[in-house]
């Protein structure tokens, strides 16, 4: 059989051996360190957001988020619908309502007019509203203005969820710059990786200096053990940091390497009528963490799918909504069929900055052979 073509595998740069072994050498083996320290500087100065906490999930990040931001048993938070699961599950970590709105064609991710419709439906509905997760899909910037301008209109902070977006941009600025808060996620399949891992950003210093204090185990300033709050293990560790100061050094080498990735599937399958893609608009500009291409239906998405996998070749479909997961099917949804629709035709292709011209001419021939 042919070697295994991953969707979206890790990529070491070289240096990040470097800075584990300064771990080793020095003992610092904790979730503390000069590896941590310096790899919340990298983020700072990559994002151009002030201060970051690195953690040891996107997950963990949005959790202490939302705990910041004092959401409580029963309090109500927006979120995206069209996305992975753990975008949503710190919702219910507080006890919270999670209600999902849908996406908008240009970028697939929250719509605006929706945003609004639901907002104004839960306050009709005395829905006692505290944050809005906003996720920034495969890489693609939502529409920031819009969204910004309604959430401040309303006075809802928001939780920007750029998991996927490390390396884009909107109008300039980083994603996970533009809301109240910024979410990262450095998980093994994201376009820089620590093995797992995550960092919350703000210009607010007092913020991430709780956010701190919270991810590990909220210890009181005292001589012995004291803790006068709930306190988290979510601190990242001294050595998983190193990882990330050997990653950063290469990540626009990696935002290149899959834009190219992107370009290869938009130049040899545009001519084909049953595909397209997401494209940018004027003022967005995607790290394109994945390449997805849409196909007329379930069907053709699935026979290409089987396709690829009889070949040994990685695809996915698609986020599944989450207003149609089991684990959160009962809560209120503003829908508009654009992600069920995106998520019955759409497939994610192999995108990995370590792919090879022969590993995509590969995925190519497949994909032609069966949409011919």
């Amino acid at each position: 059989m042919s070697t295994k073509i991953w969707l979206s595998s890790p990529h070491m740069g070289g240096n990040e051996i470097k800075y584990v072994n300064e771990a080793f050498e020095t003992n610092w083996i904790a979730p503390l360190g000069p590896n941590v320290d310096n790899f919340e500087n990298d983020l700072c100065s990559y994002t151009g957001m002030k201060y970051a906490a690195a953690l040891v999930s996107g997950t963990s990040a949005i959790h202490l988020a939302l705990i910041q931001l004092g959401v409580q048993a029963g309090d109500e938070v927006i979120c995206s619908s069209f996305t992975f699961s753990a975008s949503a599950n710190p919702i219910l970590y507080q006890g919270a309502v999670p209600v999902f709105v849908d996406s908008e064609e240009l970028t697939w991710n929250m719509s605006p007019q929706l945003l609004e419709k639901a907002i104004k439906d839960r306050i009709s509905k005395g829905g006692n509203l505290k944050a809005i997760i906003l996720v920034h899909l495969y890489g693609m910037p939502a529409q920031m203005d819009e969204l910004m301008a309604i959430a401040n209109h309303y006075n809802i902070p928001v939780i920007e969820d750029a998991a996927e977006g490390l390396g884009s941009t909107y109008k300039g600025k980083a994603l996970g710059t533009l809301g109240t808060v910024g979410v990262l996620s450095f998980n093994g399949n994201k376009i820089i990786t620590t093995s797992g891992g995550g960092a919350l950003l703000s210009d607010d210093e007092s913020f991430i200096k709780h956010t701190r204090f919270l991810a590990t185990q909220a210890r009181d300033n005292a001589p012995h053990y004291q803790h006068s709050h709930v306190g988290y293990n979510y601190r990242m560790s001294n050595i998983s940091a190193g990882i990330g100061r050997g990653q950063m050094e290469v990540i626009q080498e990696r935002v290149e390497q899959r834009r190219k990735n992107y370009n290869f599937y938009y130049e040899n399958l545009s001519d084909v009528s049953k595909v397209s893609f997401l494209t940018e608009a004027e003022g967005y500009y995607s790290n394109r963490w994945l390449s997805c291409i849409v196909l007329e239906n379930y069907e053709q998405r699935e026979i290409l799918r089987l396709a690829l996998e009889k070949e040994n070749i990685e695809s996915r479909p698609l986020w599944k909504p989450l207003h149609l997961q089991p684990i959160f099917d009962k809560y209120p949804s503003y829908l508009n069929e654009v992600s069920e629709k995106l998520f019955n035709c759409g497939l994610c292709l192999p995108s990995g900055s370590n792919l090879t011209i022969k590993d995509l001419q590969r995925v190519l021939k497949v994909i032609k052979h069966v949409l011919s």
